[in-house]
């Protein structure tokens, strides 16, 4: 039986891929395993009927048999314990692939997001012109130690891993802003994740949703 996941019917990125579902349709990808998408509008991730997948009525959820999962990164995290081609055999590599996961959404990710609150959430308000410069910084910081951790290494550890996924999907949100530029070894880290041919599959059929048509070759 193929999971199932969920996935916005009218995306707020206009299909540029920063949808979390995004992250499980590349980890499927990945590991070669097909699935079924359910398409949900914003009031049906509200219902009670997903709630009862997702109690904070967000995407995605993962379906799996008697197995209903939420939030991307645990999601990612299932994928690839069960199955092979995203997290290394050698136990200890295992630990620090599975580290730079929880660096990616604990670390990098949340003042990424505190960026895009204060630029479209927030703009409105008195303080959205002081706050945003502060943010902007915690996310130098942030990448600033990435990359002088990567160095010129091609991924975070000797080999692709879910830590790189989900690392690369994390960066991708600062599209756009110039602050990954700023950072060299970091925009050719995310180039090389959207090269990999799983991404582009995922990245395709998310944007077909947006669309309407195929994803190329179907």
């Amino acid at each position: 039986m193929s999971p199932t996941i969920t996935a916005f019917e009218r995306s707020p990125d206009r299909g540029k891929g920063l949808a979390r579902d995004m992250r499980v349709r590349w980890a499927l990808e990945e590991v070669g395993q097909p699935y079924d998408v359910r398409l949900l509008s914003f009031s049906e991730m509200k219902e009670a009927a997903h709630r009862a997948l997702h109690p904070f009525g967000q995407i995605p959820t993962y379906e799996e048999g008697d197995l209903a999962l939420f939030e991307s990164g645990a999601i990612v995290f299932h994928i690839a314990e069960r199955r092979a081609g995203l997290l290394p055999d050698d136990a200890n590599a295992r630990a620090r692939a599975i580290s730079w996961m929880f660096a990616a959404l604990s670390t990098v990710e949340p003042p990424i997001v505190d960026r895009e609150i204060a630029r479209l959430v927030e703009r409105d308000t008195t303080w959205s012109e002081q706050r945003l410069p502060l943010v902007e910084d915690r996310i130098r910081a942030r990448l600033g130690e990435l990359s002088s951790r990567l160095g010129d290494a091609d991924w975070l550890e000797r080999e692709f891993s879910a830590g790189d996924l989900l690392m690369v999907s994390v960066l991708l949100r600062l599209g756009g802003s110039g602050l990954l530029d700023e950072c060299p070894n970091l925009s050719a880290y995310v180039a090389r994740g959207e090269g990999r041919p799983a991404y582009r599959r995922a990245f395709d059929a998310q944007l077909a949703v947006f669309t309407g048509k195929p994803p190329a070759g179907q």
